[in-house]
């Protein structure tokens, strides 16, 4: 008997979900590029809650969105879930989502963490902060994304490809918050200033930081919160000797990013779509994404992990999540005319 969740890696690869009846079975088909336990125990909450099963296809996000509009309207899919703004943002404009009027929703994940016109909405957001170790005491002068051009920073600084989405949605912020001229200048002192060629993920930059090769990380929240609470001891050293310096927190906050999840356009079982939105923005779902799987809630009051309340409180940058994407390609564009490879 087939398992109800395939994991699978490439377009090609993925099978077709079994023929449901629009109104025979009471299913949700849920098309996600998140790859976590945490989210398994998720949809079993779900069901538990409202007796709806649930059927998971995993991929890359760009291969689900691709695979939603060749499916077009005999889509099985209604639930389409990823990680990055940029990416739900893409799906939104290639036409695969719907807009989804909930005042639940609304009301309870912020508007800076959801498209305007309701087509996703926040799960759970990753701050992207500045990580150092507190074995080396950093220059001063460091308070700001900004800060990372100055000249007194050459060779310390620690971060990913200009092609990451992760890199991509942070320098739009900076385009959003500084105009593209000053976001280009920035970006060619960053350049100037980097420790190494950017390679590697998130876990990566703060390992290289750990071990002498940079004196400031950039990555997510999420990722320190993986070597926090690691199986290996020597992750949780590296987290244990790792500080955070949150950006900006004297003028328009750290930059956010959010996982998130819309109803497919052609959903066949869009009420319950809808209400699986509502539900991962409960107290019980949030709270699993916090410590479960070690990002922050996107609903206010929710409690975090212990081990991230540990980093201290911060301000964040009120700008819409998927606004950003509005300047994605010049970021890019920008990011390599600057050098960042």
């Amino acid at each position: 008997m087939p398992s109800r969740r395939t994991l699978l890696f490439g377009l090609a690869a993925l099978p077709a979900l079994p023929s449901v009846g629009r109104s025979q079975e009471r299913v949700l088909n849920i098309y996600s590029a998140r790859h976590y336990d945490t989210d398994r125990t998720l949809y079993d909450g779900y069901t538990a809650a409202t007796g709806i099963r649930t059927r998971l296809i995993e991929a890359p996000a760009d291969q689900l969105i691709e695979r939603i509009r060749a499916e077009g309207r005999n889509s099985p899919a209604d639930v389409l879930i990823t990680v990055d703004a940029g990416r739900l943002e893409r799906a939104r404009q290639a036409g695969v989502l719907q807009p989804v009027g909930s005042a639940a929703l609304a009301e309870r994940v912020p508007a800076s963490l959801r498209d305007p016109a309701g087509h996703w909405f926040g799960i759970s957001k990753r701050i992207r902060v500045m990580f150092h170790d507190r074995a080396r005491p950093l220059p001063p002068g460091l308070a700001r994304y900004e800060d990372l051009a100055r000249p007194e920073f050459r060779g310390t600084v620690l971060t990913r490809s200009s092609s990451n989405i992760y890199s991509i949605g942070w320098t739009a912020s900076m385009i959003a918050a500084n105009g593209h001229e000053a976001t280009e200048a920035w970006a060619r002192g960053v350049v100037a200033n980097l420790a190494r060629t950017p390679s590697g993920g998130d876990t990566d930059q703060i390992r290289a930081m750990a071990a002498g090769q940079g004196a400031i990380a950039v990555a997510n929240t999420y990722y320190w919160g993986l070597l926090a609470r690691s199986g290996s001891a020597e992750d949780r050293a590296i987290a244990e000797r790792t500080g955070v310096l949150w950006p900006n927190q004297s003028d328009r906050g750290a930059h956010a990013n959010v996982s998130g999840a819309g109803v497919v356009a052609g959903a066949p079982n869009r009420d319950a779509a809808v209400r699986f939105l509502e539900y991962m923005t409960e107290p019980a779902a949030q709270g699993l994404f916090a410590e479960g799987n070690m990002e922050y809630p996107v609903v206010p009051g929710t409690p975090v992990h212990p081990l991230l309340l540990s980093l201290g409180e911060y301000r964040e940058d009120p700008v819409n999540a998927g606004q950003l994407q509005a300047h994605a390609a010049e970021a890019l564009r920008l990011m390599q005319r600057a050098g960042w490879r």
